[in-house]
């Protein structure tokens, strides 16, 4: 079964994780997510794997999370949603999936649970 790891290189999370996927012998399909960004459908799905909802999955230290007013609590989780297709770069990193599970790589080693 595919592993598929949403990576950003240049995040230092998403390198650890993917380096310890490949010490647990899985080379996985990497998505560099900022530049081949999640559609809503996608991000829904793994939002269901991971049971979150589309807040917990996003960086809202990001400047674009203020920008937007996305800390507002009025705002549905399509809004959120919208937003994430949007900017990527709001999406959390790194997200590991395979098959009907996923797990958030914070920490890296979080990411063991699925395999």
């Amino acid at each position: 079964m595919t592993v598929t790891i949403w990576h950003n290189p240049r995040c230092s999370k998403s390198r650890q994780t993917l380096a310890l996927l490949r010490d647990n012998g899985v080379e996985p399909a990497i998505v560099e997510y900022l530049k081949t960004p999640p559609d809503a459908a996608a991000l829904k799905a793994v939002l269901k794997k991971l049971g979150l909802k589309p807040r917990d999955l996003m960086r809202k230290g990001e400047a674009a999370y203020k920008e937007r007013g996305l800390a507002d609590p009025a705002l549905t989780d399509e809004a959120l949603i919208e937003a994430m297709v949007a900017e990527p770069v709001l999406v959390e990193r790194p997200v590991v999936i395979k098959g009907s599970k996923a797990a958030l790589g914070r920490p890296p080693e979080a990411v063991l649970d699925i395999l």
